[in-house]
């Protein structure tokens, strides 16, 4: 197994592991998963990079590497939902949108299809990885003595309660508009995927 694929394997396998450190009533444990979340992303990064550098790029990596970036960013967000950051309504459009649009995409590639993509979509991702940082760093600093201390009330302002909710609602409605926008501009491939007929 390649160098990219053998990461992707670890992104895998951390996904639960930064779930259980996140949801632990241990404080160490919180701050463990903010460590725990960053080397699964940059994982992400660096696997993609090797792969493209040295071409390591192979079936398995092509149907596996999306899917670990979803596994990853849903695990996030069940966690928040978890904690009643954000509530289970958006939590379930966003990974729901998430995982099915990356499962049509590695099915459309398996079957030498491709779909077509947008910056859109890009920025969707983009917005959400700044999201799922802002909110993962704010809530374990909160549990953290000595930055509460400090940063209470500001942590307590950037937490609060409507200002997320709205952010989380911008972000939910973008990710299922793109969602919708990306099944119809692939549609006829994705009639061919599962050989439909007008």
């Amino acid at each position: 197994m390649t160098l990219p694929n053998q990461l992707t394997v670890l992104r895998i396998i951390l996904s639960p592991v930064f779930l259980f450190f996140f949801l632990s009533e241990i404080i160490w444990m919180k701050q463990v998963s903010v460590a725990i979340y960053i080397v699964a992303a940059l994982s992400d990064w660096y696997d993609g990079w090797l792969a493209r550098k040295f071409n390591y790029i192979t079936s398995w990596g092509k149907f596996w590497d999306p899917l670990a970036d979803k596994i990853l960013t849903s695990a996030a967000f069940i966690g928040f939902a978890v904690v009643d950051l954000i509530p289970w309504w958006m939590v379930i459009i966003i990974v729901g949108r998430d995982v099915i649009i990356t499962l049509l995409r590695v099915f459309s590639d398996m079957k030498s299809y491709s779909f077509t993509t947008s910056y859109y979509a890009k920025w969707k991702t983009l917005l959400q990885m700044i999201f799922l940082y802002y909110l993962l760093i704010l809530y374990v600093a909160q549990f953290t003595p000595e930055i509460n201390s400090m940063y209470g009330e500001t942590i307590s302002a950037m937490l609060n309660e409507q200002l997320v909710f709205f952010v989380s609602l911008i972000i939910t409605v973008i990710t299922f508009h793109s969602g919708l926008l990306y099944v119809i501009r692939n549609w006829q491939i994705i009639l061919k995927l599962f050989e439909i007929e007008n």
